[in-house]
């Protein structure tokens, strides 16, 4: 019965419910809801990115991962995907497979690095 509260409503009253849960950071609980809501709306890139967000937060890293994967593979210029999938990746000890996600984030929110002469 508990899993019921997670799921009643529309799916806009989902997403507020999990926007509220993050904001209070309770992460685990905002993944919860939005477990529910990625299932239902899949091609929806912002319940998929909260979502790995939460299970970041939450230390749930694996799953982050795979949420930020299908994000980065329908959209590869998603800028903030990239971060959070570099970041997620340095997280778990992975500094390699970080490094070229995070220097495509930077590229792609305009950060180039020091200027050369």
């Amino acid at each position: 019965m508990e899993t019921m509260y997670y799921d009643h409503g529309t799916p806009a009253e989902r997403w507020e419910r999990a926007g509220m849960f993050f904001d209070a950071k309770d992460y685990a609980a905002a993944a919860r809801v939005l477990g529910g809501l990625v299932e239902e709306v899949p091609e929806q890139t912002g319940p998929r990115l909260l979502l790995a967000r939460s299970y970041y937060h939450s230390a749930q890293l694996r799953r982050a991962e795979a949420e930020l994967r299908v994000i980065v593979e329908r959209d590869p210029v998603e800028h903030y995907a990239r971060l959070m999938l570099g970041r997620t990746l340095q997280r778990q000890g992975r500094d390699d497979e970080a490094q070229p996600h995070l220097r495509l984030a930077a590229a792609l929110g305009g950060e180039f690095g020091p200027d050369e002469d």
